[in-house]
């Protein structure tokens, strides 16, 4: 009888360029090939990251977030997304992980805050909140619009624009 090993917890670790390959499939896998459409890919085509994220496990990319810099009515700030998991491992804290590696970044960084769109259950118990005032490049729930406040600055109100 043969036992198979079990995998290594998954590492959330910085991005480096060799990861590109990887991070595109996981999110091609986790959004479809629509997702280049979306409002949100408006403020992330044709630019690097500031910084992003990977989980990895068993030498392989399992996970992956990335943080843009943006303006938000001339404001700066920082926009999270697309954050990815594989389907088979949703559901094992790794999201949260990656979540939470960004955040630290972002106030490491001092950065004023973070926007994103996404499930308001899900980004709500690290502290989003729904931002008013915000416009998006394009047609966005705005219940799905986001913000963290990483400073005591009440939260920037106009066009969201890429920096």
């Amino acid at each position: 009888m043969t036992i198979a090993p079990s995998p290594q917890p998954a590492v959330v670790q910085a991005e480096t360029v060799f990861d590109a390959a990887a991070v595109a499939r996981v999110v091609e896998a986790a959004f479809g090939p629509g997702h280049l459409a979306r409002t949100a890919e408006r403020l992330r085509e044709g630019r690097d990251p500031a910084v992003g994220f990977v989980a990895r496990q068993d030498g392989r990319i399992i996970g992956s977030v990335r943080l843009w810099t943006i303006t938000i009515g001339g404001a700066p700030a920082l926009f999270l997304g697309p954050i990815a998991v594989e389907r088979t491992e949703r559901n094992a804290g790794i999201g949260a992980e990656l979540v939470a590696a960004c955040v630290d970044w972002a106030r490491e960084a001092r950065a004023s805050g973070v926007l994103l769109v996404g499930d308001p259950p899900y980004f709500e118990r690290f502290g989003f909140k729904r931002i008013e005032g915000a416009a998006m490049p394009g047609p966005v729930d705005p219940a799905r619009l986001l913000w963290l406040a990483l400073d005591a600055v009440a939260a920037p109100t106009g066009p969201v624009r890429p920096d």
